[in-house]
């Protein structure tokens, strides 16, 4: 299996990573700014791409798509970062179904590469939870090996996120991707024993923690920057 770095290198350069997370609504798209505020302090050229997004504004244009467009200091076409985009906010594979199309892999790794030409850290902002599927024969795991790019992993910090942290670990593990480390985000103020459960996601999580957010709904993401780290 290859290790981190060596992914690293194989995209022009190009430092690539899958955000996925334990669930939908867990904070991928605030988490994936965080780290596109964290890589412009580091004078990286950084993007992200959302090339999946179900669910559009009176304008039609993706809320989460236009988060990542202005976090990045790297102008990518919309085209380019969201290849496919679903009227309804449904599961990927019905919101396609609905508008009569199938979700499939070319148009994404033709952004990908693109994408990769002109920046220095790209992040791929997966849909849902890991297994949310994306159509009835494909899966995020599959499009994560086809990238083959590893994984940073969204935990949403609230009560039941040590059993949906330790699932999704194990699921990367069964199906070959690589963990390039988490990032947990608290999404519940009230979520008792914090700080006991971050040790527990520390010592059972074997890639390392690359930060922990607040819970800050008015935070930007420059205010996030330096509590974040990239692998």
């Amino acid at each position: 299996m290859h290790n981190v770095a060596e992914h690293a290198t194989k995209h022009t350069m190009t430092q690539a990573y899958y955000i996925t997370g334990t669930d939908t609504e867990i904070g991928k798209t605030h988490v994936s700014c965080a780290l596109l505020a964290r890589a412009a302090i580091q004078e990286l050229r950084a993007a992200a791409l959302k090339p999946i997004a179900a669910g559009v504004d009176a304008n039609g244009h993706n809320e989460d798509v236009l988060r990542l467009m202005a976090a990045a200091n790297v102008a990518l076409p919309e085209p380019t970062i969201n290849p496919w985009r679903l009227a309804e906010p449904l599961s990927p594979h019905i919101a396609a179904r609905r508008a009569g199309v199938e979700i499939t892999t070319p148009p994404i790794i033709e952004s990908f590469h693109a994408a990769c030409e002109q920046t220095d850290l790209l992040l791929v902002e997966g849909v849902g939870g890991l297994y949310a599927p994306l159509s009835d024969i494909l899966n995020q795991p599959d499009l994560i090996r086809e990238l083959d790019i590893p994984v940073i992993l969204v935990v949403g910090l609230r009560l039941g996120c040590l059993n949906h942290a330790l699932l999704t670990t194990a699921a990367l593990a069964q199906e070959g991707c690589v963990l390039a480390g988490w990032v947990g985000n608290l999404i519940d103020p009230s979520f008792q024993a914090q700080a006991d459960n971050i040790d527990t996601l520390r010592q059972r999580i074997s890639a390392p923690c690359l930060g922990i957010l607040p819970f800050d709904p008015k935070a930007t993401p420059a205010d996030l920057a330096t509590t974040i780290t990239l692998p």
